[in-house]
């Protein structure tokens, strides 16, 4: 008779909390070797705590690492940092078969992950005004990024994909043209919003058939001294939709408020199908009696369909 054999499984539980560290005091060095070791589809939520520094990486957080949570020490002295741009050679060919970045492939963090967040810490691009230069590019669903510094200047956030949620809050995002861009659902609370030139701040891409697309409550638009016509969006496709409710508008908001972006030849006449609406707004940029004819004013009724649960809650009833 052969012997039976026993055999014990061991299990290992990974770790719920992993720190980063450039002077080694950490569990890793870099932020991409600290998102790496995260169990792959991870039900528990991962929290990497990030000590000051500058990190200079391309971050990314592939599809399959869920549930991560990026925790810097501090705003200000926690900083993700890369300066990829548009028309930069890139090394060999990306996955398209360009030899160039472009705006999909600059970021310096590009998250694909669902449920991710961010907190105190700051994402930048430092290529400059060299063309579209990504921060931050959120592919993932319900995304939370709260009390972040998001540096650029066009391009700076990609709020990408029509089936993402993402929630921003206590946020501060500086930028040029189309700063803040993208087909996702966004939500904006309490949010600092800085244009350094004179430009367009949102250029979203919302698919037809969705009722939100970028929400902005309680912000303050402020700008560089170099920044005194700036507007509040423009559509970069047809179906664009953003609202501002309850924010503080700077001098530097031009009176017609929203631009058509006349003479895109693939999608012309898009004032016609866009919808940009305001409600509630304070500042010296507030004043609608010049906005352009296509743009709207939502009534009180209108606004009160504008909360987080109806904006944000999905099939899963989604509540950051």
């Amino acid at each position: 008779m052969m012997a039976a054999v026993s055999v014990t499984a061991q299990t290992t539980i990974p770790p719920t909390r992993i720190t980063v560290a450039q002077d080694g005091s950490g569990d890793f060095k870099t932020i991409q070797e600290a998102v790496n070791s995260v169990r792959d589809l991870s039900k528990l939520q991962v929290t990497i705590f990030i000590k000051n520094g500058t990190y200079n990486e391309k971050l990314v957080i592939p599809s399959w690492k869920t549930n991560i949570s990026l925790i810097g020490e501090s705003k200000e002295g926690t900083i993700i940092s890369n300066n990829d741009y548009s028309g930069k050679p890139f090394p060999g060919k990306d996955p398209s078969g360009r030899d160039k970045y472009v705006t999909y492939t600059s970021y310096t963090v590009l998250v694909q992950g669902n449920d991710f967040s961010a907190e105190n810490l700051t994402i930048q691009n430092t290529a400059g005004r060299v063309g579209q230069a990504v921060a931050l590019h959120i592919e993932g669903d319900r995304a939370v990024i709260k009390n972040c510094r998001l540096l650029g200047n066009q391009d700076t956030l990609y709020a990408a994909r029509e089936s993402c949620r993402q929630y921003f809050q206590n946020c501060y995002i500086e930028g040029t043209t189309d700063f803040i861009f993208g087909e996702a659902t966004a939500v904006f609370r309490d949010c600092t919003i800085k244009s350094l030139m004179n430009s367009y701040i949102t250029a979203a891409s919302t698919r037809q058939g969705h009722a939100f697309g970028f929400v902005f409550f309680n912000c303050k638009l402020v700008a560089d001294t170099a920044a005194k016509k700036v507007f509040l969006g423009r559509p970069w496709r047809p179906y664009a939709r953003t609202v501002f409710i309850h924010c503080e508008l700077g001098s530097h908001i031009t009176p017609q408020g929203w631009d058509p972006w006349k003479g895109d030849a693939m999608f012309p006449d898009k004032d016609k199908t866009a919808y940009y609406a305001e409600y509630g707004n304070t500042g010296p940029g507030a004043d609608v009696k010049d906005r352009v004819a296509w743009s709207k004013q939502l009534t009180k009724k209108e606004a009160e369909q504008y909360t987080i649960k109806n904006i944000l809650g999905g099939a899963d009833n989604w509540v950051p």
